[in-house]
């Protein structure tokens, strides 16, 4: 009976060169083709924001003067003349309220979440849930629950619906990016509180949210930005105002940047038309000033933090 032969692989040879398999190329293919579709992408992201301020800048910048910026406009829109001061006043007042509102919300909000709540409680897990759920959420559908909770019940457009329906929108992106920062502040410093005796509440308060506070406020910048530029839920619940500058909010209606765009573009004049594009470079510039203040604020906190 013969001896079965068993077949041994050549010893490895650490010198040998590597070469390429099958597999190893095929990889290489597949990242390849993802970092040309990001790149593209990002380009293509790029383009169109390059596009739409040099539409609205050459079509709003004829529009611009100092009588467009400190007058109200005209009680009847299609008359032509006038400026947007009350639009400006009106939208910085409302989002000034939601920012009121929704800021507290969620610090507290990500507070809890990551510096009181064990990370896979049920609580802070439905929380977080909650807080995605929100940020999902498409704006005209907030808009439509603030009209059922307020300014139906009330019988009249405002203000103060508006600013909630704007913090409704704010607060996930508050939370999310507050998070985001309080993790990024060095264990050792909450470690050193509790090696001293310090009550949790105490080190939040007096050590935790100093070291992050720059970056809690760059998040609540980009959330202002965001939630500046919404139409669809102001335009719900509080798209019937007298143009005249105001600042009783509550219970009345306000002038706002997006809901007076919005009606002058649906004006056939071409008046009209011309100060909503002006009204869209007010908007627009607005919004760049807030994201840019935000990105160099983000900065200079990592830099701070040795990120």
């Amino acid at each position: 009976m013969s001896e079965l032969t068993t077949f041994e692989p050549p010893p490895f040879d650490a010198t040998a060169p590597l070469v390429a398999s099958g597999n190893l190329r095929r990889r290489q293919f597949i990242s390849r083709l993802v970092q040309v579709g990001a790149t593209a992408c990002a380009v293509a992201a790029v383009g169109v924001l390059v596009l739409v301020t040099v539409a609205v800048l050459t079509r709003g910048a004829r529009s611009l003067s100092l009588g467009f910026l400190i007058h109200d406009p005209p009680q009847v829109i299609s008359g032509g003349g006038g400026g947007i001061a009350s639009a400006i006043v009106g939208t910085s007042l409302i989002v000034a309220l939601a920012t009121v509102i929704a800021t507290p919300i969620g610090i507290l909000c990500a507070l809890y979440l990551v510096e009181f709540s064990p990370a896979r409680s049920r609580p802070s897990q439905l929380l977080q849930l909650a807080l995605d759920m929100l940020q999902g959420l498409p704006s005209v559908v907030v808009g439509l629950v603030i009209l059922g909770l307020i300014v139906v019940p009330e019988h009249a457009d405002s203000g103060f619906a508006a600013s909630v329906a704007l913090s409704v929108i704010m607060l996930p992106l508050i939370a999310r990016t507050t998070q985001e920062v309080l993790r990024t502040v060095p264990q050792a410093l909450r470690d050193a509180s509790d090696a001293l005796g310090v009550d949790r509440w105490r080190a939040v308060v007096t050590v935790i949210i100093p070291s992050a506070l720059s970056g809690i406020v760059t998040g609540t910048i980009l959330a202002i930005a965001r939630a500046a530029g919404e139409t669809a839920p102001v335009l719900l619940v509080d798209g019937t105002f007298s143009n005249q500058t105001t600042i009783q909010i509550f219970g009345h209606a306000v002038p706002n940047l997006s809901v007076l765009i919005y009606e002058l573009f649906d004006e056939p004049s071409a008046t009209s038309v011309q100060r909503a594009w002006g009204a869209a470079l007010v908007l627009l510039v607005l919004i760049l000033i807030a994201n840019i203040g935000a990105r160099l604020l983000l900065a200079r906190n990592r830099r701070r933090m040795g990120l």
